[in-house]
């Protein structure tokens, strides 16, 4: 009898819990419902459908924006360098966008100046659906994620990675700054045109392919012009601190013009070190010199008469160079250096390339590669504030004249 009893209990018990379940029942206090039957949870996409993108970050190959890359340093020693060109190109995709038509989308990231911290970068922007790279920003990277964009077949268009060996054998590297070599030569020609010196001395980083490649050709010039260079000297990044050695032949050997293949960062130290030692000879600068006015502590007196070649003029009286300034120095509230200019060129050069292939953004990125080689090696003609009637050979190398520039009064001013 009782074993009866046990199980009419349990019985019991049991309806009770399937009535509960049939009925949704619980005592959670939830308001929520679940889906009717065959119809998918909200938040599941449904089988062979990716999850929806947000509006501010549209998925490669939906239509809706081309991907955009950037690499560039926006911390560390080079930080001048890749804020400037994050900047420039963002400008441009913004100014895109407003037109209302083909529409970018620009995914930054920082590689402090490290080819495996830029490589790494560069697979974080493969991973989100990159379609085009703007980048990298400096030469020793980009010389690590050249390699890498080539096996992927993605197009990228450097602002200012100069080193021949960043586009030599790869058909989808392009630069928008002036080569190594180019620079060289620009320079040696520029000085011996302008006489300004007659007995030069060379300053050169010999553990870097930037200040070594332009050095080269510039020595070369200098050869064929006949210019007197009565001093070479070299330096490491390891030993970057001190060019009291290097100052002191130039100064012993009586040259009147320092030629600084270099970045501003050494160079800071090598105007600061002149100053204390009470030599005074004129510096001429390259490419890299642009941003010593916006570093961090310097002095920039110090800077006062420094030379150098770049394709961009801040104080330039074009309209197209005028607006962006003025967007610039409104929305960063500093001056545009070169680095800033060749970024924005970057982006408008690629736009304006897209618009003459008939590139769209729901193409892979192996197509747009394929199209976007045609265009800037055929007919393709770019106007910028770097430069007009920008051209590209096979090889990736731009066509465009350089500007002299001098600081006077703590700001670039055209020669």
């Amino acid at each position: 009898m009782n074993h009866m009893k046990k199980l009419m209990a349990l019985l019991l018990a049991l309806s009770m819990v399937l009535s509960l379940a049939a009925c949704g029942g619980s005592d959670s206090g939830s308001t929520e419902s679940a889906p009717a039957e065959g119809e998918a949870a909200e938040a599941a996409p449904a089988e062979g459908e990716a999850a929806e993108a947000t509006e501010a970050a549209p998925v490669a190959g939906d239509g809706v924006a081309l991907k955009i890359g950037g690499i560039g340093p926006t911390s560390g020693a080079a930080a001048i360098y890749g804020t400037a060109t994050m900047n420039g190109a963002q400008i441009a995709v913004d100014e895109i966008n407003a037109l209302g038509g083909m529409q970018f989308e620009l995914n930054w990231q920082d590689d402090e100046h490290d080819p495996e911290k830029s490589v790494n970068a560069y697979n974080t922007l493969k991973d989100w659906g990159m379609q085009a790279l703007v980048g990298t920003t400096t030469t020793g990277p980009a010389l690590a994620v050249s390699a890498e964009s080539n096996v992927d077949r993605i197009f990228e268009l450097t602002p200012s990675a100069s080193s021949p060996d960043v586009v030599n054998g790869k058909d989808n590297v392009f630069q928008m700054c002036f080569t190594d070599p180019n620079q060289g030569t620009a320079s040696a020609q520029y000085i011996s045109e302008q006489a300004l010196g007659s007995k030069i001395a060379v300053i050169y980083n010999n553990g870097d392919a930037y200040s070594t490649g332009i050095y080269n050709k510039f020595a070369a010039e200098a050869a064929e012009l006949g210019l007197e260079i009565v001093s070479t000297t070299t330096f490491t990044d390891e030993t970057a601190n001190d060019f009291s050695v290097q100052l002191n032949d130039a100064k012993n050997a009586g040259a009147d013009l320092v030629f600084l293949p270099i970045y501003y960062t050494p160079a800071s130290l090598i105007l600061a070190q002149a100053d204390g030692m009470g030599y005074a000879p004129k510096f001429f600068g390259v490419d890299g010199m642009d941003g010593i006015l916006t570093m961090e502590g310097f002095n920039t007196a110090l800077a006062e008469g420094v030379m150098l070649l770049t394709p961009f003029s801040a104080d330039a009286e074009d309209e197209l160079t005028q607006n962006f300034v003025k967007t610039y120095q409104e929305r960063y509230g500093d001056i545009p250096n070169q680095f800033a200019a060749d970024a924005y060129d970057c982006v408008y050069a690629i736009y304006n390339a897209c618009q003459q292939a008939g590139i769209t953004a729901d193409m892979s990125a192996a197509d747009i590669c394929d199209a976007l080689i045609a265009t800037f090696t055929g007919d393709f003609s770019f106007n910028g504030v770097t430069g007009e009637g920008m051209t590209w050979d096979a090889n990736g190398e731009v066509s465009k004249s350089p500007k002299g520039m001098i600081i006077q009064n703590g700001a670039y001013v055209g020669m």
